[in-house]
């Protein structure tokens, strides 16, 4: 049985409801018996499903939005210091509560498992999700994406162990004491929140050291996991120390990964016995996540055996390589990569996926800071495909940063040898993709920001140019 909602959670409002991370804390405190309210600035498909499970949504940020009697608000760091409902809550004085204190405080009493890293982590999260619930242990979990459409990105379950992504962008995750922590890589992103490397590693150190005595850290294959994983266990008493990756040293030996189209077979060994498991999404970074949440579900006690075949089960999250469709013989899908690293790796993977095809990008840059730091590594990424349209910067919470915009990224791929054109207004997107597009192509919409909306408009041109 689930604890009891906090007193302070009991009628939250929250400012951005409609966000990923914000929208499925408040599902699970509606599942809960909590009187659940906020506001976000604009109607979406998530909007309505938590108005079905009896939230209030407000679109639109007003002081008026907030009743009086809220216990108390709960916002992000994406929340500006002058909105309206906040300076109310200041008024009222209803305490100010952060998504990842919210989050936290959904976890106490059960057996949480925190996955981090720069990259991955939706997908981890939602592997390990739908493995445990196909295994009838009827998990609580929060993710960073939806599983399988608007809504399905948080659960409310009776059982013992919840999963929940956790964001190391602002450091919120060092709020969490997880039985079981995941970092899959550790890379220098969210450039307007660390300077360096340093910080970067003394963060994720905070984080480590937040896990329970008796826990235990599992870290990747990548250099900076493998670097971290050193720094924890130079600390006495920290928690135990489980690497998985392709060296054979590894704890959790990823002994083969075999491409099957869009899909992987995967063969791990961990402790002297060996499971074979497909994976539903191509690419080796999804195959590491896959023994990533293999060994994760193993350390809170779960037959490795029947969760390597309950991994089966799981089929893929939103923007994650998301098949949007196809027309006129032209395949699209979606990715949410936006660090070059993880660029490289879906590019890569759609490579492999679909031998013999050429692929078309369409690349969003996300954030002005992150623009400005790895612009020569977004192009160079982008010169894996045969052709990339790059439309602006996706600003997001930021505001401009003189002399930085998308053309940094443009002529950096053309440096490398790209072939690509800049699109500034998304409206032409789709009619310039269809026009280079031909029968077999693959289209990959990629970026962080709204231009997920684009793959629907790809293909409704396609469409009309195929009835033609």
């Amino acid at each position: 049985m689930a604890p009891a909602v906090p007193s302070a959670m009991e009628r939250p409002h929250f400012i951005g409801i409609g966000g990923a991370g914000m929208s499925g804390i408040a599902r699970i405190l509606a599942r809960r018996g909590a009187k659940v309210a906020g506001s976000d600035a604009k109607e979406s498909a998530g909007s309505e499903s938590l108005r079905a499970l009896g939230v209030t949504v407000h679109i639109g940020h007003a002081a008026g939005h907030l009743a009086d009697d809220a216990s108390c608000v709960v916002v992000s760091s994406a929340i500006r210091a002058d909105n309206p409902e906040l300076a109310r809550a200041a008024e009222l004085g209803v305490p100010v509560v952060h998504r990842s204190d919210a989050l936290a405080s959904l976890m106490h009493g059960l057996r949480p498992i925190a996955v981090a890293g720069t990259h991955g982590k939706t997908t981890t999260t939602s592997m390990l999700a739908v493995a445990l619930t196909e295994l009838g242990l009827d998990p609580s979990y929060a993710i960073g994406g939806d599983l399988a459409g608007p809504g399905s990105n948080a659960r409310h379950g009776e059982g013992e162990v919840f999963v929940a992504e956790a964001d190391e962008s602002d450091r919120s995750f060092q709020k969490y004491d997880p039985e079981v922590a995941i970092v899959l890589n550790v890379e220098l992103d969210h450039h307007a929140n660390y300077a360096s490397m340093d910080e970067i590693y003394e963060s994720f150190e905070a984080f480590a050291a937040k896990i329970v005595p008796g826990g235990t850290l599992v870290v990747g294959e990548h250099a900076g996991a493998r670097e971290l994983a050193a720094r924890v266990s130079a600390r006495p008493g920290g928690p135990a120390v489980v690497t998985v990756g392709e060296s054979e040293d590894s704890d959790v030996w990823i002994r083969s990964i075999t491409p099957k189209g869009m899909t992987s077979e995967v063969t791990v060994v961990m402790d002297g016995a060996e499971h074979t498991f497909t994976v539903s999404v191509p690419g080796r970074h999804y195959a590491h996540n896959a023994a990533a949440a293999l060994a994760a579900g193993a350390r809170v006690g779960i037959d490795p055996a029947a969760l390597a075949q309950a991994l089966t089960a799981y089929t893929g999250v939103g923007r994650r390589l998301q098949l949007k469709g196809e027309a006129a013989g032209v395949q699209v899908v979606d990715s949410y990569a936006h660090h070059p690293t993880e660029m490289t790796a879906d590019l890569e993977a759609m490579r492999g996926a679909a031998a013999g095809s050429r692929l078309l990008v369409v690349f969003q840059p996300h954030l002005y800071s992150r623009t400005q730091e790895l612009a020569t590594e977004m192009g160079a990424a982008l010169a894996l495909a045969d052709a990339s349209v790059v439309l602006d910067i996706y600003p997001a919470r930021e505001d401009p940063i003189p002399g930085v915009t998308s053309e940094l990224i443009t002529d950096a791929a053309r440096a490398a040898g790209a072939d690509v054109t800049p699109v500034h207004d998304k409206a032409d997107v789709p009619a310039v993709v269809a026009g280079m597009a031909k029968p077999g192509d693959l289209v990959l919409t990629m970026g962080a920001g709204d231009v997920t909306d684009l793959g629907p408009l790809v293909l409704a041109h396609l469409s009309t140019r195929g009835s033609a």
